[in-house]
């Protein structure tokens, strides 16, 4: 299968074109500075290499920055998306869009299903949410929702953390944010489980179980030997983007249809800190 990946230097993207070549898929790797999603050549070059399928990755990802940098996350998140999306629609490939646990607002007690109405408390949300809808416009679509991801390499929580501890500064963590960390490697199956599939659809896919934010900094700072870890409020962190205080995602629908279960995000992550 012929398969173009966006923002294939992202720390997902780098995993999965390599996962997907081991699974003998002809893959092309798209990103930054070369190819620039925004613009509308990329749709006639992408219409050129006609792959079977599309999985995207780039996004503005920045939630505070988008706040403030509202043109350039508009114009990835969703501009970037409908030039894509035109182009699968003219070749008739599949497309996976990666979104996020925060097109929601977080006010319920309960995981969101697939089925659940997005309400974006923060612009990085709403972008996503505005890519989704054009993303709809095909007939062979999969939206893979997943929330706080983390690898072993790139920008991201864990190893924000593990590097504020190699430091000796000060660990301030919100704990009235729940949600589900999910391990890049563990999302790799999935995506390709969707790509061999024809069960086009929204999936709420993440590592299972949930906790708060310090929760799981706690656990970064238990399995490297460092537990001074303080807790605060939202109101005290100082952000500029509103953060959903619950947006756990119900995993069931995946689980019914493939067979599978992530494993425990706790799991997950004292892997990644033990190959890391």
């Amino acid at each position: 299968m012929k398969v173009l990946v966006t923002g294939a230097k992202g720390m997902l993207g780098r995993e999965l074109v390599l996962y997907l070549k081991e699974k003998d898929f002809l893959v092309i790797g798209w990103d930054l500075p070369e190819w620039d999603i925004r613009k509308r050549e990329v749709t006639e070059k992408l219409i050129e290499e006609r792959p079977e399928g599309i999985v995207h990755l780039a996004a503005f990802t920045d939630v505070d920055g988008a706040e403030v940098k509202r043109k350039e996350a508009y114009e990835t998140n969703f501009l970037g998306t409908a030039n894509l999306v035109a182009a699968a629609e003219r070749i008739g490939a599949k497309f996976l869009y990666l979104s996020t646990d925060y097109v929601f607002d977080g006010k319920k007690t309960t995981p969101y299903s697939e089925e659940d109405v997005p309400n974006p408390l923060n612009y990085y949300g709403e972008t996503k949410y505005l890519g989704e809808m054009v993303v709809k416009r095909l007939e062979r679509f999969f939206i893979l929702r997943t929330a706080w991801l983390y690898s072993r390499e790139g920008r991201n929580f864990v190893n924000t953390i593990k590097e504020k501890m190699a430091r000796g500064e000060e660990i301030r963590v919100v704990d009235d944010q729940i949600g589900s960390p999910t391990y890049t490697k563990d999302l790799l199956e999935p995506i390709f489980d969707l790509l061999q599939s024809e069960a086009y659809g929204i999936y709420h896919i993440t590592n299972s179980g949930f906790c708060s934010w310090f929760q799981f900094a706690c656990e970064i700072g238990r399995i490297l030997g460092r537990k001074e870890i303080k807790p605060i409020k939202s109101e005290e962190a100082g952000r500029l983007a509103r953060r959903p205080k619950y947006s756990v995602l119900d995993n069931s629908k995946y689980q019914r249809v493939f067979g599978k279960k992530l494993r425990p995000w706790l799991e997950a992550l004292e892997e990644c800190l033990k190959e890391g």
